[in-house]
């Protein structure tokens, strides 16, 4: 039964589930301003399944401006990712022996994905940067059929033309299609996850967030609860194209397969509820004084840059490793990969400095970013901090699920490891 419910039952009601949540989620956001007793009163007037169909059917097939601006988008970045140059790297070598290849050039695709933004809105009389707000709603639903479809691709794809050895099916449908048949999906020496992650979901980001800043200057001018919130994630975002060489080596990609799960949340649930902040903030008047608002700017940098140098300390550890060098001291023990086609090779588990606090104590700063660029949406509604409950929960399982694949991996290292750093996330507590 367990087993049913995992595979099958858990991954079936997620797939269902998620798309009709982002759509009431951006209804309930534009339509009632974050309220969750309007949108209760709205399904009772209307009934819960004629509510849905009233909220989903106007623009469950997009529109052809979603359309084209989506694709206009997708082949940009594409053109980027191919023609952009950058140093060639590689990611970890998978259990089969595949070592996946990377072009380095994700900061240099930000800094020219923003700059055309800018270009576009100042230079340009055509391009309206707060229509991407405006008509959220037929994105949405072109996104989310896309996704559904590229998703179906992903899965053939990992039967029947897999990109690497690195690829199997369970025969069970719904969950195959839910996590994926393939690690590492290539087409045209494009690496479809490194696509969907960082070059559509993340890069995607920014300019949606942009595009609240402005759809709130055209309404009632800018606040200064949105010029924080979006400043910090406009902080975030360039740590994570700065540090993208070492996302590259990060569970999402080294353990998640490319299918629904990791695909579908990059394209469509990504850009909804990673946004979704100063989606909220767009309609509600200023809740911040200006030193309020520049010292949780001035904490929240603090937080994501301290963030920023775990994640590239430990990077930059585990490559001087390799070159039997070291550029800084900090203490690490050594453990041996027990499993896979490295078996036997030597990893550094860092012991000192931050990853002394906590396994994971990246994540409490992770948290405490979101949190900070949360709080200008304020506390009298619910849904502008679901974000940052999602987020805890989501980085609570990926510390579980890296605990669980570590301690088969390494073994007794990784037991020697944990003695001496307990604690799993928070310090003291868990």
């Amino acid at each position: 039964m367990a087993h049913f419910f995992r595979y099958t039952l858990a991954p079936l009601f997620l797939m269902v589930a998620t798309p009709i949540f982002a759509f009431v989620f951006w209804f309930t956001a534009t339509e009632y301003q974050g309220s969750l007793l309007n949108l209760k009163e709205f399904f009772l007037q209307q009934g819960f399944i004629n509510g849905l169909y009233a909220i989903i059917a106007p623009v469950f097939f997009g529109s052809k401006f979603a359309w084209i601006t989506i694709a206009c988008f997708m082949v940009f970045e594409i053109l980027l990712m191919k023609i952009v140059p950058g140093k060639k790297y590689f990611g970890p070598t998978t259990a089969k022996g595949n070592i996946p290849e990377y072009k380095e050039n994700g900061l240099a695709c930000y800094l020219i994905t923003l700059a055309l933004f800018f270009v576009l809105t100042h230079a340009t009389t055509f391009f309206r940067p707060e229509y991407l707000y405006s008509h959220l709603g037929e994105f949405i639903g072109a996104m989310n059929l896309f996704s559904l479809l590229f998703c179906a691709f992903l899965y053939l794809k990992g039967i029947f033309s897999p990109s690497t050895s690195d690829h199997s099916k369970t025969n069970n449908l719904i969950f195959d299609f839910y996590w994926g048949t393939e690690l590492y999906p290539r087409v045209w020496g494009i690496d479809l996850k490194q696509w969907t992650n960082c070059r559509f979901g993340m890069m995607g980001w920014p300019l949606i967030i942009l595009s609240y800043l402005y759809a709130q200057k055209e309404s009632s001018g800018f606040t200064y609860a949105m010029l924080v919130s979006v400043g910090l994630q406009l902080v975030y975002i360039t740590k994570f194209f700065v540090w993208e060489k070492g996302y590259m080596r990060s569970i999402d990609i080294m353990h998640d397969r490319a299918g629904y799960y990791i695909c579908w949340g990059c394209l469509v649930w990504l850009p909804v509820i990673y946004t979704s902040v100063p989606l909220f903030l767009v309609g509600l008047p200023e809740s911040l004084h200006l030193l309020t608002a520049v010292f949780i700017f001035i904490v929240g940098s603090i937080a994501i840059i301290m963030n920023f140098w775990c994640d590239y300390q430990r990077m930059l550890l585990r490559e001087q490793f390799q070159k039997k060098h070291k550029l800084f001291e900090i203490d690490y023990i050594e453990a041996i990969s027990k499993e896979g086609e490295d078996k036997g090779n030597v990893y550094p588990l860092i012991t000192g400095g931050l990853w002394g606090i906590s396994r994971n104590f990246r994540y409490v700063l992770e948290l405490l970013g979101a949190f900070l660029w949360t709080i200008p949406a304020g506390f009298s509604l619910a849904l502008p901090w679901f974000y940052f409950v999602f987020l805890l929960i989501l980085l609570v399982d990926r510390a579980n699920r890296n605990d669980q694949r570590c301690k088969k991996r390494y073994k007794e290292d990784w037991d020697l490891y944990c003695k001496k750093v307990p604690y799993k996330i928070f310090p003291g507590v868990y």
